[in-house]
């Protein structure tokens, strides 16, 4: 593999360092700043919305903008975000901070899979995604704990600056690594991108996106006083636990992405159904230890084995402007984030119990599973439609092969 996936792998590993490691210093944060938990909590909620926002609007502006220099402008504004975190005087401050880093996460990975997927031969692109994507995975294994652990020990604006400084290494590595790649065939442009959304195809890949993922984070937003409740783990086990579900993320991004090349549907369907039914023994597992140790590193297996085919899905429907479309997917995933976390607290609410969120992750993953077999339902009739015209095709021109565009479907159904 290319070393400019190294360089994508690293920045990828910075971000995905700083969207989850807030979590783990709430609690600082509060404290420095006179604030409860909840408060400081908008350090979350304010990152995710960041990146449902900023995935469109800045690919959007980037339109025109070669993509080694949109990464490099992405990964400065990625460190201006972190720089600003560490050295914030107030909670608002921070706050702005935090949402500043945000804006580049969505544009990133969405620009990132692009040139992933141009760097390697066709048959490789969702393995070249899936190593892009370690990075993220492999940050929840090493990068939260160590930032968390910085954290207790040096303070929260320790954490931050050496993310910006990760940051740094990210942008000089996508400088010095990443070659200038050349422009989509037709020229490409925002109007160009846009037109890529009336393809039914990649509303449901979106969707997909949404509800198939969204599922992992109706129950891990929720494992900690699953835990600690029905498992009847100590406060202490959490950290082990979530480094187990960090495991299983790489291994099943890894895995992911090697099936993804070889048969992209079926690995959907393979991926998201196991996921289904994981979740829903969940609702079983977690009321006994060894069986929810279990159950945690297989949630971040089948859940990080359902991304680079997404990913790669959104890229073939839209082969000719795919920059846009694939940031958009990105923030999907973070919509279905918190939309899965919503409904989980609403069920918890409703006093259905700590572990009812596993049943609303169960069924969002199964609802994904639909529209995958929705989707190549419908793939399958457009290929028998224009099967005629192909025949008279090569009526015309006996012996006459043609070969087909990597990523690309026949007439895909428009919307609009």
């Amino acid at each position: 593999m290319p070393l400019a996936l190294l360089a994508l792998a690293i920045g990828a590993f910075g971000i995905g360092t700083t969207e989850f490691v807030a979590a783990g210093l709430l609690p600082q944060v509060a404290a420095d700043f006179g604030l409860s938990i909840p408060t400081a909590g908008f350090l979350v909620t304010g990152y995710a919305l960041g990146v449902v926002l900023g995935a469109p609007l800045l690919t959007a502006l980037g339109t025109r903008i070669p993509r080694k220099q949109m990464l490099m402008l992405l990964m400065g504004v990625f460190v201006l975000g972190n720089a600003l975190s560490a050295v914030a005087p107030d909670f608002t401050l921070l706050l702005v901070g935090r949402v500043v880093a945000s804006l580049a996460h969505g544009a990133f990975f969405g620009i990132g899979s692009v040139v992933a997927a141009g760097l390697v031969e066709p048959r490789r692109r969702a393995g070249a995604i899936a190593l892009m994507f370690t990075g993220l995975t492999v940050a929840n294994v090493v990068g939260v704990p160590l930032g968390t652990l910085i954290g207790q020990h040096y303070g929260w604006r320790a954490t931050f600056a050496v993310v910006t400084v990760i940051g740094l290494v990210g942008l000089a590595g996508v400088a010095a690594l990443v070659p200038q790649l050349p422009r989509p065939a037709g020229g490409g442009g925002l109007r160009r991108e846009l037109a890529a959304f009336r393809n039914v195809q990649v509303v449901l890949a979106m969707a997909m996106t949404v509800l198939g993922f969204g599922g992992v984070f109706a129950a891990i937003t929720y494992i900690t006083p699953m835990m600690t409740g029905p498992a009847g783990f100590p406060q202490s086990a959490v950290g082990w636990l979530l480094a187990l579900f960090g495991v299983g993320m790489v291994i099943g991004n890894l895995v992911g992405g090697r099936y993804a090349d070889r048969a992209l549907m079926p690995m959907l369907y393979v991926s998201l159904g196991a996921l289904a039914v994981t979740l829903a023994l969940f609702t079983v597992t977690a009321h006994h230890q060894l069986a929810a140790a279990i159950t945690v590193p297989l949630l971040g297996a089948f859940g990080f084995a359902t991304v680079p085919p997404l990913q790669k899905r959104v890229l073939d429907q839209t082969a000719q402007a795919p920059t846009l479309a694939s940031a958009v997917n990105i923030g999907a995933f973070n919509l279905g984030n918190a939309l899965a976390a919503w409904l989980g607290g609403l069920v918890i609410s409703a006093g259905l119990g700590y572990t009812a969120p596993n049943w609303v992750g169960a069924l969002l993953t199964g609802s994904a599973l639909l529209l995958a077999v929705l989707s190549a339902a419908l793939e399958r009739r457009t290929a028998r439609a224009v099967a005629p015209g192909a025949a008279a095709h090569e009526a015309v021109a006996p012996g006459a092969t043609e070969q087909p565009v990597s990523g690309s479907v026949p007439a895909p159904v428009q919307l609009g």
